[in-house]
């Protein structure tokens, strides 16, 4: 339960997700939209090409991912390294700041993984109760 104080405290800080002009708002959304969670998670294995990258986020399109790189690029949380080759080679890779991101995601993700059965079954019995 939350007491005046404790909101207090919360309004005091200096970036706050629940406020609507608040910068933290843009970085969460890049970070746990579908592309970008999966993007996360699939460079916290290490270093990936592009295209490497496209076939581990399964269904994600090149336009998709592009932006999705950019955007957590522009953030910190991804560090894009193009090596001056023929063809040239891109390679993307998490950031320190990334990885402790990636880090606390991943948690998320397997706890959810984790929990499937009881999802899909909480999913059954409220269709059953829908029906």
């Amino acid at each position: 339960m939350s007491t005046a104080q404790d909101r207090t405290q919360e309004q005091d800080l200096p970036y706050n997700v629940f406020a609507r002009v608040c910068p933290s708002r843009g970085t969460l959304e890049h970070i746990t939209g579908r592309w970008g969670a999966l993007t996360v998670g699939a460079l916290y294995e290490g270093s990936l090409r592009f295209n490497e990258l496209r076939r581990r986020v399964d269904g994600v399109s090149e336009k998709m991912l592009s932006q999705t790189l950019q955007a957590l690029e522009r953030d910190g949380l991804v560090h894009r390294e193009a090596q001056p080759t023929n063809p040239p080679r891109v390679d993307y890779e998490l950031t320190p700041l990334g990885r402790e991101v990636a880090g606390r995601l991943l948690a998320l993700i397997h706890c959810v993984e984790g929990r499937m059965d009881d999802v899909l079954a909480a999913r059954a019995a409220y269709d059953a109760r829908r029906a």
